[in-house]
């Protein structure tokens, strides 16, 4: 199998850089699927992933929102995350993990290791805690030509109160990515991008620019894109003759308007189809495809 950017180019390149986030949020998993369970969310996030097939080439399982119905929702996630690459998607699973020494160790094998109980294509991982605690993540990532997913700019309104402080003549996100440098290299796959991709939200377009001037080789997991405000413009701004990552969309997508409340298989179908098709195009066609 071809490692983890040879794969998202490959995507991106076919289907366009959506990328649908399985966000199971609080009170929002429709009755129809089995409602605010863990059983529910597995259900509901198949029925999404069956969707994506021939649509979209990733997925984004976001760890938390499964994680909050305890030892059942680690089960659903399981499910979703082999649902999804049986499916042939592409998996990053947002755990944004971050830890010292062994911990660090026991994260990257639960995600990226040869037997991970909950198997993707990539993670997201905090940087913060130092470059030290991201390398037992390359290192999975380079045997088994997986993905690592490193914080960057953020979407949150609070990306602010550490992210663009500056640091000397660059702000902290700047220095961050500039150190992981070494890395984006060591992780570059024969397609010409590497296997680290940063994330860089679609609410800071100007920030992302400045990112890709100094990685040049980075993917980008692009959040922020529909829900939390950011158009498609802004979303890609970043990206590089038509390639650059993924942009994950969320609430946007699998919580459509016009899918409130049914209890119809069809026609939630068919709302969730539609939104997802819109966000797809939207973004090709900001790209000029």
């Amino acid at each position: 199998m071809s490692d983890f950017a040879t794969r998202v180019i490959e995507g991106t390149r076919t289907l366009g850089p959506l990328c649908v986030g399985i966000d199971p949020h609080p009170g929002r998993v429709p009755d129809l699927f089995g409602g605010d369970t863990a059983k529910g969310a597995a259900a509901w996030g198949e029925a999404i992933i069956e969707l994506c097939q021939g649509k979209v080439c990733a997925i984004k399982p976001q760890v938390g929102l499964f994680e909050r119905f305890g030892p059942d929702g680690f089960t659903a996630l399981q499910h979703i995350a082999r649902a999804g690459r049986e499916a042939g998607l592409i998996v990053l699973m947002d755990a944004k993990r971050g830890d010292i020494g062994s911990t660090a160790e026991g994260y990257a094998q639960a995600y990226l290791g040869p037997d991970a109980p909950f198997p993707c294509d990539a993670v997201t991982v905090n940087p913060y805690l130092g470059l030290d605690t991201l390398e037992p993540f390359f290192r999975r990532a380079r045997e088994g030509g997986k993905g690592v997913i490193v914080l960057a700019r953020t979407s949150n309104p609070g990306a602010s109160d550490f992210q663009t402080r500056a640091m000397g003549e660059a702000p902290l996100y700047l220095r961050v990515v500039d150190a992981l440098g070494p890395a984006i290299a060591r992780l570059k796959s024969p397609c010409g991008w590497s296997n680290l991709m940063l994330v860089t939200g679609a609410t800071g377009p100007a920030e992302a620019k400045r990112i890709r001037m100094i990685s040049p080789d980075a993917l980008f997991l692009v959040p922020g894109y529909g829900a939390q405000g950011a158009g498609a413009a802004e979303a890609v701004a970043g990206f590089v003759r038509g390639d650059g990552g993924l942009v994950s969309a969320s609430r946007s997508v699998t919580f459509p308007e016009a899918a409130n409340g049914t209890d119809r298989a069809q026609i939630w179908r068919e709302a969730v189809t539609e939104a997802m098709m819109i966000a797809q195009t939207q973004l090709l066609q900001a790209l000029g495809r």
